[in-house]
C-alpha cells in the first residue's frame, strides 16, 4: 500500500497544472484559480504544493555519473589506448602502461566536465529565484519560502523584490527589470490594467515573470504559474532538451579511431597468419603480431589532439574569447553562418545625438550650439524628459538613450542640471513599452509645461490638428534610413488648476518640437571583420529587436548584405517555409523586431540545411538558441550568467571582430590537427615494414625494430614535435578558403592525406630506414638466415643495426615534421624559424634518442647500442631527403594548381 501511495504522489507532482490563461478577465482568472482577496488557506496551499510540486527550476538527470564516465572510457581512441596499455603490459613495460591509463582517465575527465555544461546553465537559472516571498494566506500577510508558492497565491511585491513566480497584477503598479528575458535595459512599467490584444506574453502590461526584479512601486499579484511551468522554467526545459551534439572533429576522430583499429587488428591478424605460414615459431609470430599492433596504434594521438585544442583555447582567451569546450575550437573553423545581435556587438553601444529636425529649421547637425529658438526649445524639453543623474566624476549616469539626450542638449547650448530638473518636476509618467512614450510635467515659474518623448508613430497621433504629419513622416524615414534611432519630442502648456493626474489626460493636443536622431556607431574594426568573413565564404545575418530600417542601415554601413540584403521588418511573422527560403537564398538577412525564439528558429533552420552556425546572445531567453547553435556566443560584459553558462564561447569584449578572430583560430587549429595526424601516420609505415619484412622472409631477416623501441617512438620522440605542430602559424590564404562542407573531402583524414602519409613520406622513410639497417648488418658480414641471437657472433652488429633503424625513424620524423608544416606552400613561405616550439621539440627528440643510444642504463632496457660515426653521418642526411622529396611534391602541386 505504501508503494502504491508513493507512486500516486509522484505522479501527481509530475502532473502539470490546469491550463490557465493569465490574460482572461480578472474575475474569471480568480475563479479558475479559486482565490480571492484573502488569498489561499494554508491547508489549500499545502494541497496544491503536493499537486503542482515545488516552485523550483529543476535539473533533469539524463544519466548517472558512472554511466557518462563509462561512455567516455569506451570512446574508440580510448579503446585503442586500452589495447596499447595491455600490449605494454605484455611487453613488460608497466610504467608505460600506467602512463597510457593516466592519459585515458585525463581525457575522460575532461569530456565528462564538458557534459555537465547544460546542467550548470540550469543551476544558473535557479540563482535568479529569491529564497523567500511575501504572500497573503488566510487573510493575513506572511513570509514563506519561494519554493512553496503555488498557483493561486496572492503575492505582495515592492521595490527591491525579486519576482518568485509568474503572476498577474490585481492592484498597484511596479517597474520591473526584464532585461534577463527581453534584453531591454530600461525597466518596464507593469500595472493592474486590462490586457492588450495581440501582444506577446512578455510585453503584457499586467504580467510579471519569475526571476525578474522590481525596481520601483508596489503591487499585489495572483500567481498563475510556478516551477517548470513559468517562463524561466520553460527556458530551463529548452536548455536541457537542446543537448550538445558531437562537433565535426569529435565525429571525425571517432572515424579515424575505427579506421586505425581496423587497420591495426587486420594487419596484425593477417601477418600473424603469414608469419606462421612462413615457418616462424608461434611465439615469434605472436611477438611480430604484437609489434604490428603497437606500430599501428598512435598512442600519442588522443592526448596530442586534446593538448592542441587546449593551446587553441588559451590563444583565443588572450584574444578576448573564452572557449569552454575544447572541440569547439575546431567547430569554429567550420562555421558557415554567423547570426549576430546588433547593439553592442556590431556597434559600440554608446548612443550619441547625431541629427535633429525641427518644423522651422529642418534637418540640422546635433553637434554644435545654435541661437535658433526652436532648437533651444527642443534641447530643453528633451533634457527635461529624462531621469538621468550626475555621477561623482560629473558625467551623466542612467539609461544610454537618455544619457545621449542630455549630452546632446548640452552640445546644442542648453546645459542640463538634474537636481534642478527634479526640483521643478510635478509629475512623471515613466516610459511605457505599450505606448512607447514617456512624459513629465514641470513648473517653469510661468506655468506648467508637459514634455513628451517617444517613438514618432506614437507621438504623431497625439499632435494638434494643424501639424503637417506627412512632412514629419518623410523626415523620420530619412533619418531612420541613415541608421539613426529616431525619437519625437513634443510639448504642451498646462494651466496650474488643470494639472493632470492620468497620463491619458496629459499626453494629448501636443505641439511637435522636433525629431532627434541618435546614432550608435559601428565598432571601427567590424567592417574589416565582415569583409574577412565574406572572403572566407561565411555569411553574416543580423537578428535584432531594433527597427528594420535602422538595422539595415547599420548592416550596409559595415558591409553586411553587400551583394544582396533581405530585411525582415517583423521576424516573428515569418513562416517556417519563408524562413527556409530566406536562409537558402543568396545574400544576407536582417531579422528585425526579433525575439529570442526567433534565434532558436533560425538556428534550427540552418542546422536542417547542414550549415554550421555561430549564434550570439546575452539574455536568459537566448539560452536555448545558444545551446542549439553549433557555437553559442555569449556577451561577457552585457550578458546574463545564464547566457554565459549556456554558451560555448564567451566574448570578454562583446565584439563581433573577436568572433572572426576565433573562426580564424579554429581553422588554424583544424589545419594543425591534420598536420600532426599526417606526421603521426607517416611513421606507421617505417614501423610496420620491418615486421612485414621479418614475416615474409620467414625469419631469415631478423626483426629490424623491437616493440619497446616502437613505444619509445610513439610515446617519446614523437609527442613534442606533434604538439608543436599544433602551434603552427596559419598558412597563407587561410581566410580566403570557403568553409569546409561535410562529405567533400575536407575531413580530418582524406585520401590525399593517406597517400602523402603512407605512400610518399612513409614509404621514403621506410626505404631509408631499412637501408641503414642492412648497411650495418652487411658491413659486419651478415647474410640472410645468419644467426643474430644473443651469444652469436653477429649479435652486437644486430643490436647496432636495430639501433640504426630506431634512430633512422627518428631522423625521418625530423624531416616529416618540417614537411608537415605546410599543405601547399613552401617552407620558405612560412619561415624556417616561425615555429620555435617545433625546433625545441626536435631538439628534445634528438637528445632523447641520443640518451637511449649512448646511456648504458637505457641501452639495457631498449636493447640499443652506440652507433659508429659513419652511420651517424648517414642518418643526418635522412631529414633533408624526406623534407626535400615532399618539397618537390608540393612545388609540382602548386604548378598544377597555377596551370
Amino acid at each position: 500500500m505504501e508503494s502504491t501511495s508513493s507512486e500516486q504522489s509522484s505522479a501527481e507532482q509530475e502532473r502539470p497544472p490546469r491550463d490557465v490563461d493569465p490574460r482572461e478577465p480578472l474575475a474569471r482568472l480568480r475563479n479558475e484559480l479559486k482565490t480571492g482577496s484573502d488569498g489561499l488557506s494554508a491547508r489549500e496551499a499545502e494541497r496544491r504544493a503536493a499537486v503542482y510540486g515545488r516552485n523550483e527550476v529543476r535539473r533533469e538527470h539524463h544519466g548517472r555519473l558512472t554511466r557518462e564516465l563509462a561512455r567516455q572510457l569506451v570512446h574508440p581512441l580510448a579503446l585503442l589506448l586500452w589495447a596499447a596499455g595491455a600490449l605494454a603490459v605484455v611487453a613488460g613495460t608497466d610504467v608505460l602502461a600506467m602512463a597510457i591509463v593516466a592519459v585515458i582517465l585525463l581525457n575522460a575527465g575532461l569530456a565528462l566536465l564538458q557534459e555537465r555544461q547544460a546542467e550548470r546553465a540550469v543551476e544558473a537559472l535557479a540563482g535568479y529565484l529569491p529564497a523567500h516571498s511575501r504572500v497573503v494566506r488566510d487573510g493575513r500577510e506572511q513570509t514563506v519560502e519561494a519554493a512553496e508558492l503555488v498557483p493561486g497565491d496572492l503575492l505582495l511585491l515592492e521595490e527591491g523584490d525579486k519576482v518568485p513566480a509568474d503572476a498577474r497584477l490585481v492592484s498597484g503598479a511596479v517597474e520591473v527589470d526584464l532585461s534577463m528575458l527581453t534584453g531591454e535595459s530600461a525597466p518596464a512599467e507593469r500595472t493592474a490594467a486590462e490586457p492588450v490584444a495581440d501582444l506577446p506574453t512578455l510585453r503584457e502590461p499586467n504580467l510579471v515573470f519569475s526571476g525578474t526584479a522590481c525596481t520601483g512601486g508596489q503591487a499585489t499579484a495572483i500567481v498563475f504559474a510556478t516551477g517548470r511551468h513559468t517562463e524561466l522554467g520553460r527556458i530551463a526545459a529548452l536548455s536541457q532538451r537542446t543537448r550538445r551534439e558531437e562537433s565535426p572533429l569529435e565525429r571525425q576522430v571517432k572515424r579515424v579511431a575505427w579506421l586505425i583499429a581496423v587497420v591495426a587488428v587486420g594487419v596484425g591478424g593477417a601477418f600473424l597468419l603469414v608469419g606462421t605460414a612462413s615457418g616462424l615459431p608461434l611465439r615469434d609470430a605472436l611477438t611480430f603480431a604484437i609489434g604490428l599492433l603497437v606500430a599501428n596504434v598512435p598512442e600519442g594521438l588522443l592526448p596530442t589532439i586534446t593538448l592542441a585544442l587546449a593551446m587553441g583555447v588559451r590563444t583565443l582567451a588572450r584574444q578576448g574569447a573564452v572557449v569552454k569546450r575544447l572541440s569547439a575550437v575546431e567547430t569554429l573553423g567550420s562555421t558557415h553562418v554567423i547570426c549576430t545581435d546588433k547593439t553592442g556587438t556590431l556597434t559600440r553601444n554608446r548612443m550619441r545625438l547625431h541629427t535633429i529636425w525641427t518644423p522651422q529649421s529642418g534637418e540640422l547637425s546635433g553637434e554644435g550650439p545654435t541661437r535658433s529658438e526652436d532648437v533651444l526649445r527642443l534641447a530643453r524639453s528633451m533634457a527635461e524628459c529624462t531621469t538621468v543623474s550626475r555621477a561623482q566624476d560629473g558625467a551623466f549616469a542612467g539609461d544610454p538613450t537618455e544619457t545621449a539626450l542630455v549630452e546632446g542638449a548640452a552640445r546644442l547650448g542648453h546645459e542640463p542640471h538634474p537636481d534642478e530638473r527634479d526640483a521643478r518636476r510635478k509629475a512623471l509618467f515613466r516610459f511605457d513599452p505599450r505606448l512607447r512614450l514617456m512624459s513629465v510635467v514641470s513648473d517653469t515659474g510661468a506655468g506648467l509645461l508637459l514634455s513628451v518623448k517617444g517613438a514618432p508613430e506614437a507621438v504623431l497621433p497625439r499632435l494638434t490638428g494643424g501639424t503637417d504629419t506627412e512632412t514629419v513622416r518623410q523626415a523620420v524615414e530619412a533619418m531612420a534610413g541613415d541608421g539613426l534611432r529616431v525619437l519625437a519630442v513634443a510639448t504642451r502648456k498646462i494651466d496650474r488648476d488643470e494639472a493632470p493626474s492620468r497620463r491619458e489626460d496629459a499626453e494629448r493636443d501636443l505641439e511637435l518640437l522636433g525629431l532627434v536622431g541618435l546614432y550608435d556607431p559601428p565598432r571601427p574594426e567590424v567592417s574589416d571583420a565582415v569583409l574577412r568573413c565574406h572572403r572566407a565564404g561565411i555569411r553574416v545575418h543580423i537578428v535584432t529587436g531594433d527597427n528594420g530600417t535602422t538595422a539595415a542601415a547599420v548592416a550596409r554601413e559595415i558591409g553586411i548584405g553587400e551583394r544582396r540584403l533581405h530585411v525582415i521588418a517583423d521576424a516573428e511573422a515569418v513562416s517556417e517555409q519563408q524562413l527556409d527560403e530566406l536562409l537558402v537564398s543568396p545574400g544576407e538577412v536582417v531579422f528585425a523586431r526579433a525575439s529570442p525564439e526567433t534565434k532558436l528558429r533560425v538556428a534550427d533552420a540552418l542546422r536542417a540545411q547542414r550549415q554550421v552556425v555561430a549564434m550570439t546572445g546575452d539574455g536568459v531567453n537566448d539560452a536555448p538558441a545558444l545551446h542549439r547553435a553549433h557555437i553559442g556566443v555569449a556577451m561577457g560584459r552585457s550578458g546574463t550568467d545564464v547566457a554565459r553558462e549556456a554558451a560555448t564561447m564567451v566574448l570578454t569584449d562583446d565584439n563581433f571582430a573577436t568572433i572572426v578572430k576565433a573562426v580564424e583560430s579554429g581553422r588554424r587549429v583544424y589545419d594543425n590537427v591534420r598536420k600532426f595526424i599526417l606526421y603521426i601516420f607517416a611513421h606507421a609505415v617505417p614501423e610496420v615494414v620491418p615486421f612485414l619484412l621479418y614475416a615474409l622472409s620467414g625469419g631469415a631477416v631478423p626483426l629490424p625494430l623491437t616493440v619497446l623501441q616502437i613505444l619509445a617512438i610513439d610515446l617519446g620522440t614523437e609527442t613534442l614535435p606533434a604538439l608543436a605542430l599544433g602551434r603552427e602559424p596559419a598558412e597563407p590564404g587561410l581566410m580566403t578558403r570557403p568553409p569546409r562542407r561535410p562529405g567533400r573531402g575536407s575531413g580530418v583524414i582524406t585520401r590525399d592525406m593517406l597517400i602523402r602519409a603512407w605512400a610518399y613520406l612513409g614509404l621514403i622513410s621506410a626505404v631509408l630506414v631499412l637501408g641503414a639497417f642492412f648497411y650495418v648488418l652487411w658491413r659486419a658480414g651478415w647474410h640472410p638466415g645468419a644467426p643474430t641471437a644473443e651469444g652469436s657472433a653477429l649479435h652486437e652488429a644486430y643490436l647496432t643495426a636495430t639501433t640504426a633503424t630506431f634512430a633512422g625513424i627518428v631522423m625521418c620524423q625530423v624531416g616529416t615534421a618540417m614537411a608537415a608544416r605546410t599543405d601547399r606552400a613552401s617552407l620558405r613561405a612560412v619561415g624556417l624559424t616561425s615555429n620555435p616550439l617545433l625546433l625545441g621539440g626536435i631538439a628534445f627528440e634528438l637528445l632523447f634518442t641520443a640518451a637511449l643510444i649512448w646511456a648504458p642504463p637505457l641501452q639495457a632496457i631498449f636493447n640499443t647500442a652506440p652507433l659508429p660515426w659513419d652511420v651517424v653521418v648517414l642518418l643526418l642526411v635522412f631529414p633533408v631527403l624526406v623534407w626535400g622529396a615532399d618539397e618537390l611534391r608540393r612545388a609540382a602541386r602548386r604548378r598544377r594548381a597555377a596551370g
